[in-house]
């Protein structure tokens, strides 16, 4: 009789929990309002008030737990869209939750004493995993979704990393809000330019880094990038064919407001 009772009551304690976790996933704020809240207080011109931040961490942190507290089984119901969406602000929420728990620091490479160990912190949490912000990026985000805009929303808290968007990424606007990242990143003159006069165009580490994720669906480096570069190099940049590719210089200090 007692195991009896004891099946039933533990049947019944299973079944609320995973109608708590679903009525947990499906109040999930889609428009990532309270991250949006975040961005909003603490970031200006892509830069982040990183003192202001630590002091009052408190709307990030809650961010932080409503995505962890989304199920895997969940998650992988909504739409592709969604779940990009939910992963890119989650690597870019945790990196600025990664950068108070040290501050004040000068890189983000200042974390650790080895080449990277920032990255190799196990400080991200979704779906129920424990994982690194490596592990999100490379085995998560760029396996499962093969989308290369993905580089131009990823921000690593460094000058030469692209702007960290001031709004969160929905799924709704998602292709147009890549799309315009792609575009904004490509117009920074000092990380990326065309120059038509010797026929070289100027690109990022990330481009050098990244090279399969751009050159696969492409075909070149080149042939990738002209549809979002500014019109003017664009309309220059006749043939992706004959173009001399150079990277600029990587500006690892802190993209904190001075």
């Amino acid at each position: 009789m007692l195991t009896m009772r004891l099946r039933f009551t533990l049947s019944l304690l299973s079944f609320a929990l995973a109608a708590l976790g679903v009525r947990a996933a499906e109040a999930f704020d889609q428009t990532h309002a309270r991250w949006g809240r975040v961005l909003t207080s603490f970031v200006k011109d892509a830069k982040v008030d990183y003192a202001k931040l630590k002091a009052d961490p408190a709307e990030l942190d809650a961010y932080l737990r409503e995505i962890a507290a989304v199920p895997a089984a969940e998650f992988v119901r909504w739409s592709e869209a969604d779940r990009l969406a939910l992963l890119l602000n989650l690597y870019n929420a945790q990196t600025l939750r990664l950068i108070i728990d040290h501050y004040p620091l000068k890189s983000i490479r200042d974390i650790g004493t080895l080449p990277g160990a920032a990255w190799r912190e196990p400080v991200v949490r979704q779906g129920g995993q424990l994982m690194t912000l490596d592990h999100l990026e490379h085995k998560i985000i760029r396996v499962d979704y093969r989308e290369p805009r993905i580089h131009f929303a990823l921000v690593c808290a460094a000058v030469s990393c692209p702007p960290l968007r001031s709004e969160p990424y929905n799924g709704v606007r998602l292709n147009a809000q890549l799309d315009e990242q792609t575009r904004v990143f490509l117009a920074t003159a000092e990380k990326n330019r065309f120059d038509a006069k010797d026929g070289t165009l100027h690109l990022s580490q990330i481009f050098k880094w990244y090279d399969g994720d751009f050159t696969t669906p492409a075909g070149s480096l080149a042939a990738y990038v002209k549809p979002f570069l500014p019109e003017a190099q664009r309309n220059a940049l006749t043939d992706p064919a004959k173009v001399k590719v150079k990277f600029t210089e990587y500006d690892w200090a802190l993209n904190a407001q001075k």
